[in-house]
């Protein structure tokens, strides 16, 4: 792709990028194959190679009209494109440099701005959405359906191990897990304490920044890694062995500090290392019972209580992070019977703040993954991301949970 960006328009680090990734593709349309919001509409604007030529338009000095923000802001950031593309076209990053451009040049009204901001506000902090959230579960009854329907049942969190062990690991709560499924990471504690390694949760990391950076706020999405390079760093100087995601699409965003914050001069080389720290819970324990295959043997213990059960790869852990298999090779050792699912690479619809901003493409998505996951009639569904987890539990007739708790069990 012959490209010829504007100096005025983007500032000189964005533009080598962009005008990387711009001649990276070739218009062959691969990614519109697999494309969710294409699939959806039909619509060539709507699909990847659309916005591309969109983004190109606009970063060459064509005004950015709002029929162009509604096609960005239409995408999911599935990331299913770059996996489909055969040019390697790093398609989400380019999505980002368009994102901020266009809340530069084209200005929304007054409510989406609110909103945008709002969940900004509540969503990276911990301590406030607990405190709304557990106000919204007080008085779940009498709220509006669409809104109800999003309050998840209580679930207590469980006990974390008491003991310790030489090898420590460190471990993100994150923003809204604590207040969503609290159980998750006390789950991953109990088994990685039958592995032989100890969790340290850092009370001053907190949100990954993806809601921001995802918001086109980036200087604040920076703060938030910088805010978590300084909690994690002392207890990596003192040996901790990786930091654990159970939130793919935070381990997504982890991964790519690097990325973010390599023209840091501060920042650039602890980026780096916990980029390469940070692992998908899949890959420790992966790596562990590979490793350690007698003690392995004290948690892959085959059961057969729940026998037939429809796993969702999570877009963030099958398109953003690569990991492809894994979950499933652990689950077939337990002896779990893991269901056919028509189009498992498709988006549930959940995608961040996706299904608050974009609800009418979100429910179209979340209603095709569910049928897809219920077809064979599974006696669980279990997946790897908090977002994807709440967001199907919405509609699902059986139960929805991490994977995690059929290795605890």
């Amino acid at each position: 792709m012959k490209t010829d960006l504007s100096p005025k328009i983007l500032e000189s680090e964005d533009r080598i990028l962009a005008d990387s990734i711009l001649r990276t593709c070739v218009h062959c349309g691969f990614c519109n194959a697999t494309c969710p919001t294409y699939q959806l509409l039909g619509d060539e604007n709507e699909g990847p190679r659309g916005r591309i030529y969109l983004i190109k338009q606009m970063l060459e000095g064509k005004p950015a009209s709002a029929s162009t923000r509604d096609h960005l802001d239409h995408c999911l950031t599935c990331r299913n494109c770059e996996t489909t593309c055969p040019s390697g076209v790093k398609y989400s990053q380019l999505l980002d440099i368009g994102r901020k451009t266009v809340e530069k040049t084209s200005k929304r009204d007054i409510k989406s701005r609110a909103l945008r901001k709002a969940l900004r506000i509540v969503l990276p902090r911990r301590n406030l959405f607990s405190t709304l959230f557990g106000l919204g579960r007080a008085f779940k009854p009498i709220l509006p359906k669409p809104i109800r329907k999003k309050i998840p049942r209580r679930v207590a969190k469980g006990q974390f191990p008491i003991a310790e062990h030489h090898r420590k690991m460190l471990i993100l709560d994150g923003c809204v897990q604590p207040a969503l499924s609290p159980d998750i990471n006390a789950a991953t504690a109990r088994v990685l304490h039958k592995l032989g390694i100890t969790l340290i949760t850092p009370n001053s990391a907190g949100c990954c920044g993806a809601v921001s950076q995802h918001l086109s706020a980036e200087d604040e999405a920076k703060g938030y890694m910088k805010r978590n390079i300084d909690a994690w760093w002392p207890d990596i100087e003192n040996g901790a062995e990786a930091i654990v995601m159970t939130a793919s699409g935070c381990g997504a965003m982890v991964k790519e500090y690097s990325h973010y914050l390599c023209h840091d001069p501060d920042y650039a080389e602890k980026a780096q290392r916990v980029s390469e720290l940070c692992k998908d819970i899949s890959e420790i324990i992966e790596k562990e019972i590979k490793d350690y295959p007698e003690l392995a043997n004290k948690v892959l213990k085959p059961i057969a209580r729940l026998n037939k059960i429809s796993w969702h790869p999570p877009c963030t852990l099958q398109h953003g992070q690569k990991i492809n298999g894994v979950v499933e090779s652990i689950l077939g050792k337990l002896g779990y019977q893991l269901l056919a699912v028509k189009d498992s690479h498709l988006c549930c619809g959940s995608a961040g703040t996706y299904s608050i901003l974009e609800a009418d493409l979100s429910q179209q998505l979340q209603a095709n993954k569910i049928k897809n996951l219920q077809e064979n009639q599974p006696e669980m569904i279990v997946t790897g991301n908090i977002g994807c987890q709440t967001h199907l539990q919405e509609v699902s007739k059986v139960p929805v949970v991490h994977w995690i708790h059929l290795l605890d069990q």
